[in-house]
């Protein structure tokens, strides 16, 4: 069977599963949707984490475009720290992570990485990857950028997580730069982002 490119359906992972042959998901049926829950449990334990990883290593040969180290090998530095700081695996994976979107969408590579991975950690780890950016600017003295304002942070002063990114930052971010440093290879963290990925999903809630 095609599709109508002349295109065969994709590989599915496992050779006893089936496609749902119907163009859109209005002609969707119930015996459809079956077939896709059924499925849909252990494809994502197989390859949820595998997929977010290979996110990150997409950018492993990008060049820069002025800090010594790259942005994926800053990832991995930032993680390294917090590992090596005795954090646990939950913030070691979030440091990983939390610049996971900074080349494609800078301006809001915060709550990028915030949705990335929300359903999975506390909302402290949540408040501080959507402000870590701003908490950053106390850190960029003398940048030409009018709008970095190094009291930014100031408006959320008394938060219950502001003390909490404002260490994450100083500790793991804005000194995660540096090319001469032992930064611990992506195989390091990769059980840690399996185990985190295999948590029960938390009930969502507004902000």
């Amino acid at each position: 069977m095609s599709d109508d490119n002349g295109q065969p359906p994709a590989r599915l992972m496992q050779a006893d599963w089936q496609h749902v042959d119907k163009p859109t998901l209005d002609d969707f049926r119930a015996a459809d949707w079956a077939v896709i829950e059924r499925q849909r449990g252990p494809y994502m334990a197989a390859e949820q984490a595998r997929q977010a990883l290979e996110l990150l290593t997409a950018s492993a040969d990008a060049p820069t475009f002025g800090y010594q180290i790259n942005n994926y090998q800053h990832c991995l530095q930032a993680a390294t720290m917090a590992m090596r700081d005795g954090r646990d695996e939950e913030t070691v994976v979030v440091a990983l992570f939390h610049d996971l979107g900074f080349i494609v969408c800078p301006d809001t590579h915060g709550d990028f990485a915030a949705a990335f991975l929300r359903a999975y950690i506390s909302d402290a780890n949540h408040w501080m990857l959507r402000h870590h950016a701003v908490f950053q600017q106390v850190h960029v003295l003398e940048h030409p950028n009018q709008d970095m304002d190094p009291n930014a942070r100031e408006r959320w002063r008394g938060h219950p997580h502001f003390d909490w990114t404002a260490e994450f930052v100083a500790k793991y971010d804005q000194n995660s730069i540096q090319a001469d440093y032992d930064t611990a290879p992506l195989e390091t963290f990769v059980p840690m982002v399996q185990r985190l990925f295999a948590r029960t999903p938390r009930p969502l809630h507004e902000d």
